[in-house]
């Protein structure tokens, strides 16, 4: 009987619950209401003017949407409907702190559109006007030119003083791409900035990739690992829930760090990361048991404990001396034994209890 109440906690240990999409609903709700409103202004821009934006970057794709996914038939129907001025779905514009705009929602649109007014694709696929098929920008008539360019857009534009947890919230909303993005990938939208520059270069410089064994990061995990240690590290005393919101603020709050900022969440991060890893070495970030077999790959709950709880210590210039294997033996004792850690780190793991509590342990543990 002992055995079977055991299973539901073994199998939240090894697939902890997913709060991510709670966490968008609590996120609204963490903001005063006057603060929901989403503020927006509608424009018809030209496709010219639209175009000499995106040529001077005043309207940015976000890297996270760079991938172009139509092929030369779908971008060709395209134009021949801006020739006969059928109506385009709206674009979804977000404004920036600086008063650019970046796209929200229109990416495939908007990048047709450039190409083809760089010359970069012949028309194909044409059912409107077969007559155009393999002609390119520059080979069309000047009337067909400035038709073109005189068609209009309408873009609607997020405007800047929207609270970020609404836009947040709205990104996700509008998120209904074939491969929907996860909440990192919105958030390196919104937030862009030299942050989000250094969580890009400290991922390539840092070991943090090879330790989790993610060959190629395209979903901006180990970002947002990174920002989450930040947070958390920063900040711990004044969580609360959920995560998600949490990292948000934290990151709205340091959208554009100086050098020196920049400087010193570097050596913050990679010092907790080598502390880690000098202390558990292959088994850093994952559950095993007292025989130190692996049992789950990584644990993202885990991973705050010990970076954040780490860092602490570091800091404090308390971290005790010890060799991997009694590093490794500690740590196994306290999975196998306590049973509100266990809990810490697979069910609600982004509850403020359960936050503190396994940071708290692994600063007790590893305490001088």
């Amino acid at each position: 009987m002992l055995a079977k109440n055991k299973k539901p906690l073994l199998a939240d240990l090894l697939f902890p619950e997913s709060d991510d999409q709670q966490d968008f609903a609590d996120g609204i709700l963490s903001i005063p209401p006057e603060q929901r409103k989403l503020h927006t202004e509608t424009y018809d821009f030209t496709v010219g003017t639209v175009f000499e934006k995106l040529i001077k970057n005043s309207i940015r794709v976000p890297d996270f949407q760079r991938k172009y996914v139509w092929n030369q038939v779908q971008a060709s129907k395209l134009i021949e409907s801006l020739i006969i001025q059928c109506p385009l779905p709206v674009i979804y514009l977000n404004q920036e702190s600086n008063e650019d705009l970046s796209v929200i929602d229109g990416n495939q649109r908007l990048t047709s559109i450039k190409n083809f007014l760089q010359d970069g694709f012949q028309l194909k696929g044409l059912t409107a006007y077969p007559e155009l098929e393999g002609f390119r920008y520059s080979d069309l008539d000047p009337r067909f030119q400035r038709h073109i360019q005189n068609r209009t857009l309408r873009c609607i534009v997020i405007l800047k003083d929207t609270h970020p947890q609404v836009k947040f919230d709205v990104f996700e909303r509008l998120n209904s791409g074939a491969t929907k993005l996860n909440p990192q990938e919105l958030r390196h939208g919104i937030y862009f900035g030299q942050l989000m520059i250094l969580t890009t270069k400290l991922v390539k410089e840092s070991n943090l990739l090879s330790i989790l064994d993610i060959k190629h990061d395209k979903r901006m995990k180990a970002e947002e690992l990174m920002l989450r240690f930040w947070a958390l590290s920063e900040n711990m005393k004044n969580y609360k829930k959920p995560l998600s919101t949490f990292i948000n603020s934290f990151c709205d709050q340091n959208r554009s760090p100086n050098e020196d900022r920049r400087s010193s969440l570097s050596k913050e991060f990679v010092d907790a990361l080598n502390g880690v890893v000098n202390l558990l070495g292959p088994l850093s970030f994952r559950i095993f048991d007292k025989n130190l077999n692996v049992q789950s790959p990584f644990n993202s709950a885990l991973y705050d404990a010990l970076m954040v709880g780490i860092s602490h210590l570091q800091k404090s210039n308390e971290l005790k001396e010890m060799t991997q294997k009694q590093a490794q033996n500690l740590l196994a004792k306290l999975l196998e034994t306590d049973e509100r850690f266990k809990e810490s780190i697979s069910v609600h793991t982004s509850d403020e209890a359960h936050v503190q509590y396994r940071v708290k342990e692994v600063v007790k543990l590893y305490k001088k």
